[in-house]
């Protein structure tokens, strides 16, 4: 199967299924998001909404955090990932959103990736999601269901040659959506162990899929072989 041929089949069925994906992070604007996905890197969705609640009412608006030192938000976010390294993040990204931005989230992502904390796949998340524009964020889940279902060559081995060659096949409106039609797949199908195959509705066009069916195929012959020989064996 062609690769456009399974990117028209990926962007068919979820078109018709999930036609409005949303992110399962929390927010009411623009600095919300931004914190949150800070937050959010190598570290759950769920954990994130559960300790965004308490921070924000201590700091609910880029003016109170651009005031604030590490050592004030850590007790606020301790049980996220690498929660020192991130309390540095967001209390420098305070400051520059007021000294550099007038306290409003940037919406280039060249601008959004001078924010302490913001790289290219949380620049991507936040263009896409309040902006709306052609945006693909490649995280984990991204850069696997991209690979196994063969909408990517072997050879994109980085997150920028997979967001490369994503958006060269997906049509500009539909790239946020896409962006979490895949985390979500990836989030609850297309798991990092044990795949759920079974209930994929993607087989059919899954270059993952395929190679493990062969694979299995191959290993019912030498099964089947070995018990024949067993069999012809023990008839003489």
């Amino acid at each position: 199967m062609s690769r456009p041929e399974r990117f028209r089949r990926f962007l068919e069925y979820f078109t018709v299924h999930y036609p409005e994906p949303k992110t399962e992070l929390a927010y009411a604007n623009p600095y919300e998001l931004i914190v949150a996905v800070v937050l959010s890197a190598q570290c759950t969705d769920k954990r994130v909404n559960q300790v965004m609640p308490a921070l924000l009412a201590r700091f609910p608006d880029p003016a109170a955090l651009g005031t604030a030192a590490a050592e004030d938000i850590f007790p606020f976010i301790r049980s996220v990932s690498y929660p020192n390294n991130k309390a540095k993040h967001l209390a420098g990204l305070g400051r520059l959103l007021l000294s550099d931005f007038g306290g409003e989230v940037p919406s280039t992502i060249e601008d959004l990736q001078r924010l302490p904390g913001v790289g290219r796949k949380t620049a991507n998340v936040v263009v896409s999601v309040i902006y709306n524009q052609p945006a693909m964020a490649v995280d984990t889940h991204v850069f696997r269901v991209s690979h196994r279902l063969g909408l990517v060559p072997k050879t994109a081995t980085t997150p920028l040659a997979v967001e490369r060659g994503l958006i060269r096949y997906i049509p500009q409106a539909q790239i946020p959506k896409a962006h979490h039609w895949l985390i979500l797949h990836g989030r609850y199908v297309c798991v990092a162990r044990s795949p759920k195959c079974h209930v994929c509705p993607l087989t059919d066009v899954c270059a993952f899929y395929a190679k493990t069916q062969a694979a299995e195929a191959r290993k019912a012959r030498v099964v089947s072989s070995k018990n024949a020989l067993t069999v012809a064996l023990s008839a003489n």
